[in-house]
């Protein structure tokens, strides 16, 4: 929050807090509150004003809550008037009553005490206007505090104190750095005197002269104080004396300089040793510790540099004085090298890896705990540390203390260093005031980056400039020692703080000398700078480094030691810690005097370049750890910090940086010396790549050296940086370059070319085009190159006179680069600098568009390969009947790598011109169309679908966009076709994400421009781009979905884009049908061609294909309504629908010959030999429910068109005058409807159970749209839905899990409980509906006549028998249950039918009624057929007995007569060896029979059953053979058994009867069984399986032969595993029949089923199956002609099957 607001809310706690008892209050503070809220911006300008208007109402609330004597209030109102400060608004008159309010206050509790010293050091802090005896009464204030009892409020106000005391000196320095030349207040000194002292001095004065009197016990004049402890006054003297020491003594030496000159020469001779001229012989040296003390004292004067600078002046400065200054500079560097082997050499500053041959000497290091405390220490308290240490006394002992030898040149250190910082600490800043020029117009500007002072143009009168001049003079003549000892120190052992100070003394000394243009100290600086941050011996030793081989570590290991660092022999050469320290001074000072160094640039350059190469390929310093490493770590100087690799690139990079701040002269002498270290580096490294070459090999004549090789090879050799063996990765000097002419771009294109241009440019063109220059350093140029010129245009927007001439330089320079035949890698880059150009200057393009393009085509057109295989014959796949239309796949073209990426970067640079198409003609529109469909055929998918989508996408939009001059119209819709094709091209390519991008960018250009285009424009986009693609997915999806297709295509990618063009194509039927596609000519055969897809895809394309498909065709449909009632279009509407019905039929047929999958071996048996057909029906998925629900809603909607569409003269009978269907139509529609509700081989339902499934809900929503206005239609419905009533209790099923949960054997796993389709819902809503329409058409006598009302009331019985057993209504159980709904219904029909039926009497027949039952017993029997024997003998889990049982219950069923069934025959003693005999002739024993045995009521049910024995026993089905085998072995002895009671009583019957007939029926029953016999084919081995004793373990494989039996066993077992063998089992009793004396039974029958190739469809309760069965009762029609048969014959054929099967084997 801001103060604004703090005090808003300050105000608003003081107006809560008085709203009672302070009302007063509470109404200013809300005037207050007003004032601030009304306008923000105004109050904040009211309060920034002193004496604004508004102050006063602002303080009045502060002040009265003040003189309350409530503290909550008091702290509420100090604490707002402490925001009024800060904001001040405060007016300076208010301040008198503030103080005394808080006076006032002072007696308050802690809280309101703490406030008030807060509020006072706000006050006066804020108000530097406040003096004299105002200042003493806030002082006073804290004062009266100071002596308070309670200690935080005492200590509190001892702080303010200190700091308020602080802030009144601190006023004082402030006047005098104002130098105001006159004025004050006459102040009467202690001595008498008097003098003008301004307003701050005065107050400072008044202070502490009170705090001398207060200490000496003596009254105050100033502060009105009686009385201060002594310790507390003496603290706050101490304390001002300490802080501003510099203020009380600078006039010491201008009054005694006599004095101060004998002080200092003498102090100068005792350090240096010598004794006093005469004296010198008899007099011993002076003792160390006189030295250390003088030493110390001219350390404590050197801390002083104006005083120093004044030594100058009196002393140096005149001829006729002592030198003192240069006399103590000579004798501290005289001092610092007297003895170098005490000092020892530093390791470090040699560099890593480099063997040092120098002492090592530690001495600095020995007294390395005594450095902190000696740094700081006062004579006395060395001499006292001394004392301490030895136990003497000065007095009492004449030795010498014991100080370390070393310590005095710690003090001649510290006293250099100090000297520069004194020097650093005036020039710098005065050089930074003075040196940086304001701008002198607006828009200019500021100078960072400065030339030298020129001190003659400065005032001479000036106080800075006489400092400054006597700087010059200092150093202009005492830099020479100055670099000398602080040289000397930077290499001998210091501590890391001394080397700090040392480094930090180099760099003051080379930035003061710089900014006082000192030329030669300062490059005698940063020579010697430069010698210690990158040792020329590090660098020549890099190359020559070996890794040493790989040695195992020990506990006496070197780095184990922490002596890595020391050692040099196996250490990779690199900077340490100290070099990098100087080489950060280095940067530091280069960059601050960075407008200066003119010719010094080349050194400074040199040094970086060396640094870069060694920080890049040298080793890294590391800190060595201390010997406690659980130790705090101590902190370091700054100047060790940030010398990590990365760190030290940045300052040389920001080095780089900060010549866009130099003048022009300055960058010219920076870009000179650049491209002077470039060239001879270059010139360096040719040399050496000629050294390798072949010298027999003749140089080429146009090969143009840069320098001359020998002399500067011996040059830089000398350097270190001539690498014999390794070159460089890169120059040093190139990437400078680029980085400095990038970021002076500007002055590039405006200054003269020889400020800058000509220098860079031809530079790098010279080292591109020297043809034995390394690679590396050709691409480097190149690159840089590049930089420079995709920089250039950018920065052309404000020059349009100059911008032709730069664009075309800029082109060339690129052609010339792309040109480089023989360097790939340049050429890569100059087409990513063309990109760039295009990028931020493609807009302002004038010319050279075909340049480009044709730039970019070249790029993309490699050899050409294919990835596509040999596709299937159409032939196979078609269902159409169409012409054969392979899919467009365009070939993907094969880039090489190295052109691959080429391509890549060039269409970057296509997709930039694409974002400029406005400004290209139609001709380079087409150019640019045609480029992007070479790259839409690329390897690249990530180009591909970017140019088959985006680009395509945004070229389409130009062209549409451009289309307003209606001359050019036919040119741009014939450029807009063309860009049509191209995508169509690119909507088959075999990348599934290409595929999408270039169909979605079709369809969006089609929908988004539909409305412009014309009919015939209409017509050609359908015929020549909608329906090639849509054969074009479909052949690439059938080819994709052969088992033999190999592909890298992902699995269902081809679906997703068939499935997206379906969806698109539907978008635009919706957007376009009534606007222009039925307007066109050709709608019909248009709507034909889409209607034929849908089917095509209902019938061979997956699930989700076809639902898509057919989704279009609904939405299809859906637009055409509104032309269904327009007279102009019904015509062609209603042949639409009559077309789509025709495929609804057709794909309902298909839906009905598609059950369950668990028949799907069925069906492919009973297909046709077709190739074609086998192949289209093995390939149809299931119909899942969504496709179902699609199908439904299509039927739905065309029923809705049709109903719309009446043509009343060309309906041809298919609809009424009402638009209604006509009643074949509707039946084939219900018949459609159950078999897509009844269908149960979706993988997927929804639960049915409490409410409609989609589909039933669909359903419904048909049947209830069906008029009854149709005669027969009532019957046709009420029959219908009864059927849907039975569901839940007749077709529920169990949907099979799916294939991933089902295990090897064919069993689920029981974790997972099966869905089941329970029809239940559907119940619930059919019930109570049926009533509906029953009582709506109950008068009606037909549905009484045709067994409608049975048929609703057989619905209904079946949950009325079952009563509790029905399944629950709904999950929840708050349903009635379906018995009950059931019985409620039904009494309601049998309420009304006993009086109609009673009343229509004779003209209800109920002929129906048996065949109803039959057709119900017949739909049991294809159940248990399809559904229950091919699973019957899969588990070894069911017994033998139970499939044995069911063998003889299916034989007891197929009984003809009652005798067979009520008479027991035991007689007949019946075994599978063979008929047992009696007599032993071979003959049955079976009596005769003379009266006609009773026939079964349903004739047809028993040889139903019979048929269903045979079948069970024969070799029909494939699938599952395992299971048919066994269940075959165990019904054999069955149907043997019944055929076996049929031909033996017959023989019997024809004996006892002779020529008396036979009963109708006992000679049907043998003419049927011999037939079949006849006609059937066992299984191999079944009958020999069937006498074993477990048939089961044998039914599937036989045991071979036992060769040792005898000839009649071996053929007594071939026989019995013949398919045969039922014939040789019953050849005794065929023999008999065939020599019957008896007139043979004869009868006219039709051909059996298996003849004429048909099966009998069975449909009752809504079961529909297919099963071969008799033909009795089967009406074939005119399928196939009656013959004739006779028992002799029949017998006859059997007996000669026989024959040849036993000479078969």
């Amino acid at each position: 929050m801001s103060s604004l607001a703090f005090l808003v809310t300050e105000l608003q706690s003081l107006a809560s807090e008085t709203r009672r008892k302070h009302p007063e209050i509470r109404e200013a503070a809300e005037k207050s509150l007003a004032i601030l809220r009304s306008s923000p911006e105004q109050a904040n300008v009211q309060l920034t004003t002193k004496d604004g208007s508004q102050s006063e109402d602002l303080l009045r609330p502060v002040f009265m809550g003040c003189a309350t004597r409530n503290p909550k209030v008091i702290a509420i109102s100090l604490g707002s008037l402490q925001r009024l400060i800060s904001l001040k608004a405060v007016p300076l008159t208010a301040v008198p009553l503030i103080v005394s309010i808080m006076n006032d206050c002072i007696s308050q509790g802690v809280d309101i005490q703490l406030r008030i010293l807060q509020t006072l050091l706000s006050l006066i802090t804020n108000f530097p206007d406040i003096h004299d005896t105002l200042l003493g009464d806030a002082l006073l204030v804290c004062f009266k505090l100071q002596e308070s009892k309670i200690a935080v409020v005492s200590s509190t106000a001892g702080a303010t104190l200190r700091q308020l005391l602080m802030f009144v000196v601190d006023k004082v320095l402030d006047e005098d750095r104002l130098e105001a030349s006159s004025g004050g207040i006459p102040t009467v000194l202690p001595d008498g005197n008097s003098v003008l002292l301004r307003p701050s001095a005065k107050d400072a004065f008044s202070v502490f002269e009170d705090l001398c009197l207060l200490a000496n016990s003596e009254k105050s004049k100033f502060l009105k104080l009686d009385s201060l402890p002594k310790t507390f006054a003496m603290e706050l003297i101490e304390s001002t004396l300490t802080n501003y020491h510099n203020l009380f003594h600078k006039q010491f030496l201008s009054e005694l300089p006599t004095e101060s000159e004998v002080f200092f020469m003498l102090l100068i001779k005792v350090v240096s040793g010598d004794n006093d001229g005469d004296m010198a012989s008899s007099q011993a040296p002076r003792p160390s510790w006189m030295r250390v003390i003088a030493l110390e004292a001219i350390r404590g004067l050197c801390t002083d540099g104006e005083l120093m600078r004044k030594v100058w002046q009196l002393f140096d400065a005149n001829e006729g004085s002592s030198k003192v200054f240069g006399t103590l500079l000579s004798v501290l560097k005289r001092l610092s090298t007297e003895k170098p082997a005490l000092l020892g050499i530093s390791p470090e500053i040699m560099g890593l890896g480099v063997t040092s041959h120098s002492a090592e000497g530690s001495a600095l290091y020995e007294v390395a705990g005594m450095v902190a405390n000696a740094a700081s220490a006062t004579v006395s308290g060395v001499a006292s540390m001394i004392v301490s240490e030895t136990g003497l006394s000065v007095g009492g002992s004449t030795d010498s203390p014991p100080i370390p030898e070393s310590y005095i040149y710690l003090l001649a250190l510290q006293c250099l260093v100090i000297l520069v910082e004194g020097f650093a600490s005036l020039v710098l800043p005065l050089y930074n005031s003075i040196a940086i020029v304001r701008p002198r117009a607006a828009g200019e500007s500021v100078i960072h980056a400065p030339p030298a002072l020129d001190l003659s143009s400065l005032p001479p009168e000036e106080h800075s400039t006489i400092q400054l001049r006597a700087v010059y003079s200092m150093l202009d003549q005492g830099w020479p020692p100055l670099l000398a000892a602080l040289s000397f120190y930077i290499s001998t052992n210091l501590s890391d703080d001394l080397f700090a100070d040392v480094v930090v003394a180099l760099q003051g000394m080379i930035n003061v000398t710089g900014a006082l243009n000192l030329t030669t100290p300062r490059d005698a600086f940063l020579v010697g700078i430069s010698k210690f941050a990158v040792p020329t011996r590090v660098v020549s030793s890099l190359d020559s480094f070996h890794e040493p081989p790989p040695t195992p570590k020990n506990a006496l290991s070197v780095e184990n030691l922490g002596l890595s660092g020391l050692t040099g022999a196996h250490t990779r050469p690199g900077l340490s810690e100290r070099n990098l320290a100087c080489l950060k001074v280095l940067i530091s000072s280069s960059m601050f005097l960075a407008g200066s160094l003119g010719s010094s640039w080349f050194d400074v350059l040199e040094t970086l370049q060396n640094a870069d190469y060694v920080l890049t390929k040298g080793a890294t310093y590391v800190k060595k750890p201390g010997p406690n490493p659980n130790a705090p770590a101590a902190t370091r100087h700054l100047i060790f910090t940030d010398l990590d690799p990365d760190t030290i690139h940045n300052s040389m990079k920001k080095l780089i940086d900060s010549t866009k701040l130099l003048d022009d002269l300055a960058f010219r002498d920076f870009l000179t010396a650049l491209c002077k270290l470039s060239s001879e580096m270059v010139g360096m490294q040719v040399v050496l790549v000629t050294d390798e070459v072949d010298p027999e090999v003749p140089e080429e004549p146009n090969a143009r050296r840069l320098s001359t090789p020998s002399a500067y090879a011996h040059r830089r050799r000398a350097s270190g940086i001539a690498l014999t063996r390794t070159m460089r990765g890169g120059d040093f000097g190139i990437s400078k370059l680029g980085i400095v002419c990038l970021l002076n771009t500007n002055r590039l294109l405006s200054r003269d070319a020889d400020i800058a241009w000509n220098i860079a440019v031809n530079h790098l063109l010279a080292v591109i085009g020297h043809p034995q220059a390394p690679a590396s350093i050709r691409l480097q140029a190149a690159q840089t190159l590049n930089d420079i010129l995709n920089a250039v245009p950018r920065n052309l927007a404000n020059v349009d006179d100059i911008k032709a001439e730069v664009q075309e330089r800029t082109l060339k320079a690129l052609a010339r680069e792309i040109s480089v035949g023989n360097m790939l890698d340049i050429r890569r880059m100059g087409l990513e600098t063309l990109h760039q150009i295009l990028q931020s200057s493609a807009h302002s393009f004038v010319t050279g568009w075909e340049i480009i393009f044709d730039t970019l085509g070249k790029i993309c057109k490699p050899h050409i390969v294919s990835d596509i295989k040999p596709l299937p014959s159409e032939s196979d796949l078609s269902v159409t009947g169409s012409d054969p239309i392979l899919p467009r796949r365009p070939s993907i073209m094969a880039n090489e790598k190295g052109n691959l990426t080429l391509v890549r970067i060039a269409f970057q640079s296509l997709t930039l011109v694409c974002d400029t198409l406005s400004a290209l003609s139609p001709e380079h529109l087409r150019t640019c169309i045609k480029t992007l469909g070479l790259f839409g055929k690329q390897a690249d998918t990530n180009i591909a679908l970017t140019a088959a989508a985006s680009l395509m996408w945004s070229v389409s939009d130009s062209i549409q966009s451009q289309r307003k001059d209606a001359e050019k119209e036919p040119e741009y819709s014939a450029l807009w076709m063309s860009l049509l094709l191209e995508l169509l091209g690119l909507c088959t390519d075999t990348r599934h994400e290409v595929r999408v991008g270039a169909i979605q960018t079709l369809f969006r250009s089609l929908q988004l421009y539909g409305a412009t285009l014309s009919l015939e424009t209409w017509t050609e986009c359908i015929s020549k781009i909608i329906f090639p693609l849509l054969d074009s997915l479909t052949t690439s999806v059938r080819a994709e979905s052969l088992p033999t297709a190999a592909s890298n295509v992902p699995e269902n990618s081809w679906d997703e884009s068939k499935i997206l063009a379906l969806q698109s194509l539907s978008s635009l039927f919706s957007d376009f049908m009534t606007l222009k596609m039925i307007h066109l000519t050709t709608f019909l055969d248009i709507w034909d061609t889409v209607v034929l897809h849908v089917k095509d895809s209902f019938f061979f394309d997956s699930r989700s294909i076809s639902t898509a498909a057919l989704r279009c065709l609904e939405r299809a449909l859906e637009s055409l309504m509104p032309s269904a009632t327009d007279s102009t279009h019904v015509d062609v509407v209603d042949q639409a629908c009559e077309k789509t019905w025709s495929a609804c039929v057709e794909m309902g047929d298909r839906v009905t010959k598609h059950t369950s999958p668990t028949s799907a071996h069925s069906r492919s048996q009973s297909i046709s030999s077709d190739s074609t057909e086998k192949i289209q029906l093995r390939s149809i998925p299931p119909f899942s429910q969504d496709s179902l629900l699609a199908f439904l809603d299509v039927i739905k909607k065309t029923r809705e068109v049709s109903k719309s569409a009446v043509v009343p003269k060309s309906t041809g009978g298919s609809k009424t005058t009402d638009g209604e269907w006509a009643l074949t139509r509707l039946e084939t529609l219900v018949s459609i409807l159950k078999t897509v509700v009844t269908y149960s081989g979706s993988p997927e339902y929804r639960p049915d159970v409490n409410s409609l499934t989609p589909v039933q809900s669909a359903f419904i929503s048909i049947i209830t749209s069906i008029s009854f206005s149709i005669p027969a239609s009532p019957s046709l419905l009420l029959s219908d839905i009864s059927s849907y009533a039975a569901l839940p209790f007749l077709a529920a099923f169990d949907v099979p899990p799916p294939h991933s949960s089902v295990h090897q054997n064919g069993s689920a796993k029981s974790s997972q409980p099966l869905k089941r389709v329970t029809y239940i819902g559907l119940s619930k809503k059919i019930m109570p509906m049926i009533v509906d329409w029953y009582l709506k058409f109950k008068d009606t006598a037909d549905i009484y006549a045709d067994g409608t009302v049975e048929t609703i009331l057989s619905a209904y019985s079946i949950p009325i028998k079952l009563k509790y057993d029905c399944p629950p209504s709904s999950k929840s159980g708050s349903d009635l249950p379906l018995w009950k709904t059931a019985t409620t219904c039904f009494l309601r029909i049998v309420k009304e039918c006993s009086f109609r039926i009673g009343k229509f009497g004779a003209n209800i027949s109920d002929a129906h009624i048996e065949a109803s039952e039959e057709n119900f017993d017949l739909s049991v029997l294809a159940t248990l057929e399809i559904d229950i024997i091919p699973h019957l003998g899969s588990d070894p889990r069911i017994p033998d007995n139970v499939i044995g049982s069911f063998g003889k219950a299916l034989e007891r069923a197929s009984m003809i007569s009652v005798e067979e069934e009520e008479e027991d025959r035991s007689a007949i003693e019946y075994d599978l060896d063979g008929l047992k005999t009696v007599n032993g002739n071979g003959h049955v024993a079976v009596e005769g029979r003379s009266r006609q045995p009773p026939v079964v009521p349903r004739e047809r049910f028993s040889y139903w059953c019979l048929d269903l024995l045979f079948l069970i026993c024969s070799d029909v089905a494939k699938d599952r053979e395992s299971s048919r085998r066994r269940v075959a072995a165990l019904c054999l002895p069955s149907l043997l058994k019944r055929c076996s009671t049929v031909l033996a009583n017959y023989v019997a019957d024809c004996k006892l009867r002779k020529d008396i007939p036979v009963p109708r029926h006992i000679e049907e029953e043998l003419l049927y069984v011999l037939r079949k016999l006849l006609e059937t084919k066992l299984w191999s081995g079944t009958l020999w399986a069937a006498l074993q004793e477990k048939p089961s373990e044998v039914a599937n494989v036989q045991p071979a032969f036992d060769l040792s039996l005898s000839l009649p066993e071996i053929m007594q077992l071939t026989a019995q595993r013949s398919t045969m063998a039922h014939l040789f089992h019953f050849y005794p009793v065929l023999l008999e029949i065939a020599v019957l004396p008896n007139k043979p039974a004869t009868l006219w029958m039709m051909p059996s089923l298996s003849d004429v190739g048909e099966t009998t469809t069975i449909e009752v309760q809504g079961v529909s199956s297919k099963a071969s069965f008799s033909h009795i009762g089967v009406n074939l029609g005119g399928k196939a002609e009656a013959v004739e048969v006779d028992s002799r014959k029949l017998a006859g054929e059997c007996l000669a099957l026989i024959g040849k099967e036993f000479e078969r084997h």
